[in-house]
């Protein structure tokens, strides 16, 4: 029993210097750290709701979208998240019900467009070649 309490305050008292930026460490040092180990927690935090509310397939198949381009597989990971946040999923989401999503995102989001803008009046050596 004394053991366990033991581990018990051990436990309390790592969590207490974690919480302090390390104790003894820098202060400066200490703030990057902080920064990156709250990044890694809401990265688990939204990896574990995604997990919850996503079949096997379709977690797979919104893993391989990611490789590809990652900002249109982080933008329906965060659909997904605020769907299941309001309650608006009953049940787990299909591999099916991912790809009408995915496209629902494609219709939304307009291509990228390349504009070539061309000066006028733009005394061209080549229009010279033309009067022969």
């Amino acid at each position: 029993m004394a053991d366990a309490e033991l581990e018990q305050i051990r436990k309390a008292r790592l969590e207490q210097l974690k919480a302090q930026g390390g104790g003894a460490g820098s202060p400066g040092a200490g703030g990057g750290n902080q920064a990156e180990q709250k990044q890694q927690q809401e990265a688990e935090a939204r990896q574990s709701i995604l997990n919850q509310i996503l079949h096997p397939e379709a977690a797979d198949r919104l893993g391989r979208i990611r490789l590809v381009k990652e900002e249109r597989a982080t933008d329906v990971e965060n659909r997904l998240i605020m769907l299941a946040r309001t309650g608006q999923l009953r049940q787990k989401v299909t591999e099916a019900q991912l790809k009408e999503l995915l496209n629902a995102v494609a219709e939304n989001r307009e291509e990228e467009k390349i504009v070539v803008s061309r000066r006028k009046n733009w005394d061209d050596e080549d229009d010279d070649l033309l009067d022969l």
